[in-house]
């Protein structure tokens, strides 16, 4: 099966990764018009196969990952990707014919099947019982190879797309931030040149495992950093909801942590700091992985986690920008936006236009272009 076949049974159409078969199903359908610029269903998925054509020349592709099966105890992640996408055309009604010109390609969503998460932790009957639900028209034996859990599609739909261009950048929306493990994972794969990862977040997400659970959003940095070699190649900005202190993490993994506090009582300086700690670790290229929790709670509470004292929306933007100039960002990803456990309507949707806000600087960093 050839990459792109592949990639049409993997996802889905922008903003089509929940399933959805009556309520949901208009508006899912309305965003996507938008997206594809279409008149029906039928040409939204005819144009979405022709974005598949353009991943040999795209710098960046963007891909929906709406799974919360991997977040803690309140949800919500999931809508986030179709939530996203419908607030950025709402607030940057240009952005199609940006994304065009400068060759970011939106490669639509992971399908989820919301009961799962990754395909180690199924049984051979479930994943046999999905296949035959998810990939329908195949035979069980050519579908036996496809995967069925959301961590385990976006890592392999990364694998093709790496395969089709080893430059293309990946610019993920999840999602909760289990769903950036499959990237890294990807990545490591695919990049031959030292890389890091910087990670926003009030949580430091370095379990091993939680409740016997190996791959989850409390365990994801661990095993990026795994992958990276260790060496202070994930550096964590913003922490402050830690059972431990900052020496502890840092002796036991060997990251480097900016403790929000730190931060905030003097961000220049932190900034300076965190250009430089990146710079000497040798690193060709950052992944930024932005949880929205790394931001303060008053500006971004619709979040399973909304936590105090932590960053300002100025400093994690220009935090973007610097690396993105200094050293190179080689992808970047918005994670743990809920929209609907914001405390108000205006609190959701200000979550919201800050994601928007997030992403727009993250993919300007990526391909050295503004939007305007």
């Amino acid at each position: 099966m050839q990459p792109r076949e592949e990639l049409s049974l993997l996802l889905r159409p922008a903003a089509g990764g929940l399933y959805v078969v009556s309520t949901g199903r208009a508006e899912q359908l309305a965003i996507q018009r938008k997206i594809y610029g279409a008149a029906d269903e039928a040409e939204v998925q005819r144009r979405w196969c022709e974005t598949l054509e353009r991943i040999g020349e795209a710098r960046a592709i963007v891909l929906g990952v709406p799974s919360d099966v991997g977040a803690g105890y309140r949800r919500g992640a999931n809508l986030a990707p179709q939530a996203i996408r419908t607030t950025l055309l709402q607030s940057h009604p240009d952005y199609p014919a940006w994304a065009e010109a400068n060759r970011v390609v939106d490669i639509g969503d992971v399908f989820v099947v919301p009961q799962l998460l990754h395909d180690d932790m199924l049984s051979e009957q479930q994943k046999a019982a999905t296949r035959r639900a998810l990939y329908p028209d195949l035979s069980p034996e050519a579908a036996s190879a496809l995967p069925v859990s959301p961590l385990s599609i976006t890592e392999r739909a990364l694998d093709l797309v790496f395969q089709l261009n080893p430059a293309a950048a990946p610019i993920v929306l999840g999602g909760d931030h289990s769903t950036a493990l499959p990237v890294a994972r990807a990545l490591a794969r695919a990049r031959r040149e030292p890389w890091g990862i910087v990670q926003p977040d009030a949580h430091t997400d370095l379990l091993e495992e939680r409740l016997g659970i190996r791959d989850c959003f409390a365990t994801w940095s661990y095993h990026a950093n795994e992958l990276l070699g260790r060496g202070g190649k994930l550096t964590q900005v913003g922490t402050r909801a830690s059972r431990h202190g900052r020496e502890h993490w840092e002796s036991r993994y060997d990251v480097r942590q900016f403790w929000a506090s730190e931060c905030m009582a003097d961000p220049a300086a932190a900034l300076d700091a965190i250009l430089a700690h990146v710079k000497s670790t040798g690193v060709r290229g950052v992944y930024f992985s932005n949880d929205i929790d790394g931001t303060d709670e008053s500006f971004a509470d619709a979040t399973g986690t909304p936590e105090p004292d932590g960053l300002t929306p100025e400093f994690v933007d220009e935090l973007i920008r610097r690396l993105g100039r200094e050293v190179g960002m080689i992808g970047g990803d918005i994670m743990e936006v809920a929209p609907m456990l914001g405390q108000t309507p205006e609190s959701r949707q200000g979550t919201l236009a800050l994601a928007v806000r997030y992403l727009k600087t993250t993919i300007e960093a990526v391909v050295g272009e503004a939007m305007g």
